[in-house]
């Protein structure tokens, strides 16, 4: 047998309604009592389910046809329940809507901003509740309370009718240059909303390759509470699993153009990669401040470095600096060459893109190692081959295993070099 809890058994008590309207009160009581304390844990819970509760039976009580005296008990308890859930409604509903835009994953953002919409319609449900007993009881004080149900009803709806869809395309120096890859590559595979923060370091080259790439129609003006990055990574690997070389056709053709590229880029990768006829491998070095652990060991990098010329191929150390101790001797230093002239004027994106494909077509770029940085995303989502290096299986990169063509992942458990040597052969081949 089910024990009958608190709230139940108010409801089978005294069906003449004789001292529910009381109790009703009562229980209104001790849940506003703790509005004063309803951030601290667990404490807005309980404040919902004793709302709730008084609106389960002083509901019920007014459906026995009291009398009228009891009815306006009943119904000013009502009105302020109504009220009070409406207001909860829409801070439900606010805080909510935070944690699904920063959700790791495109259907956990979705399945929060469902709870959210699911919440504001609560919020609308109580308010017409509230307006309604307020005309009944017809007293000033009942009408500022349905009024602010309103308003809080109101603002839960702008809520959910306010989502920022929108991705921010990053143009300041300071955040990661390489997340600009994935996010045009999932505006132009899927049609992801674009923004860019007005004023930005790089908001012109930020705009000038997304309008180059034919992304005109996905920019979006900029607002709060972007969607989070985090899903772009998926939504990138679901367009590559339908079609594999359609969505690498379709970001080669966006993010190099038709034009070929210039002849100072040319002759500048002539002058500082060319001389050399052997196959290379470019080397990422990743020496940040934000994650620092996800930074480049130079023991690896020492061994990495050693692997690659012995399966007869040519090193080619490519992003942040490297230590003096370091600089090879039988490879090729491009680390920091991002910083030059050449690639930070309005078109660097696509600057970059075409260093990568210049080395690739006339210098014998076969392939690229590193860890978890972003800037090896574009090069791989255009088709280098690449692997990638990380303490532990990564979430979100690892969705493209198996999707993007050529791209691996090599977590460094006992034996990963061996599985890099094998594939420097097969690159070498």
């Amino acid at each position: 047998m089910v024990e009958e809890g608190p709230v139940t058994g108010l409801l089978h008590h005294k069906r003449d309604g004789e001292g529910l309207a009381h109790k009703a009160a009562t229980l209104l009581a001790e849940a506003t009592a703790l509005q004063g304390t309803l951030h601290l844990p667990g404490v807005r819970d309980d404040y919902r389910s004793r709302l709730e509760q008084v609106v389960l039976l002083a509901t019920r009580a007014l459906d026995n046809n009291l009398e009228s005296r009891e009815s306006a008990l009943l119904q000013w308890v009502l009105v302020q329940a109504h009220g009070a859930r409406a207001e909860d409604a829409r801070y439900g509903a606010g805080q909510l809507s935070r944690g699904a835009q920063r959700a790791p994953t495109l259907a956990d953002c979705e399945e929060g901003w469902q709870r959210v919409e699911q919440i504001a319609c609560t919020a609308e449900v109580a308010a017409l509740a509230a307006a309604r007993f307020a005309r009944l009881l017809d007293t000033a004080k009942a009408r500022t309370i349905a009024r602010r149900a309103e308003v809080a009803a109101k603002a839960a709806r702008k809520i959910v009718t306010e989502r920022n869809c929108a991705y921010t395309f990053h143009a300041d120096p300071g955040f990661s240059f390489g997340e600009g890859w994935y996010l045009a590559a999932a505006a132009l595979l899927a049609g992801v909303p674009i923004q860019i923060r007005p004023g930005a370091a790089q908001e012109v080259q930020a705009k000038r390759f997304l309008l180059d790439a034919g992304l005109e129609g996905s920019l979006r003006p900029y607002r709060s509470r972007p969607s989070s990055p985090k899903h772009l990574t998926h939504i990138i690997a679901e367009a590559f699993r339908a079609d594999p070389p359609g969505a690498q056709r379709t970001l080669r053709a966006a993010f190099l153009g038709d034009e070929p590229p210039s002849a100072s880029l040319r002759s500048w990768i002539d002058g500082h990669g060319g001389g050399n006829p052997k196959q290379k491998v470019l080397l990422w070095i990743r020496t940040g401040d934000h994650d620092a652990l996800r930074n480049t060991c130079f023991e690896e990098l020492r061994q990495l470095s050693k692997l690659v010329l012995t399966a007869g191929l040519t090193p080619i150390f490519f992003g942040d600096a490297l230590p003096a101790d370091l600089v090879p001797t039988r490879g090729v230093d491009l680390t920091l060459c991002w910083k030059e002239p050449l690639f930070q004027g309005p078109d660097m994106r696509r600057a970059q893109l075409q260093l990568f494909e210049e080395l690739k077509d006339r210098h014998g770029l076969v392939g690229q190692i590193g860890v978890t940085t972003a800037g090896m995303d574009g090069p791989a989502l255009m088709g280098l081959p690449t692997l990638y290096l990380t303490q532990e299986r990564n979430v979100r990169l690892g969705k493209w295993v198996g999707a993007v063509p050529g791209y691996q992942e090599v977590v460094r458990a006992p034996g990963y070099f061996e599985i890099i040597r094998a594939t420097l052969q097969q690159w070498r081949q």
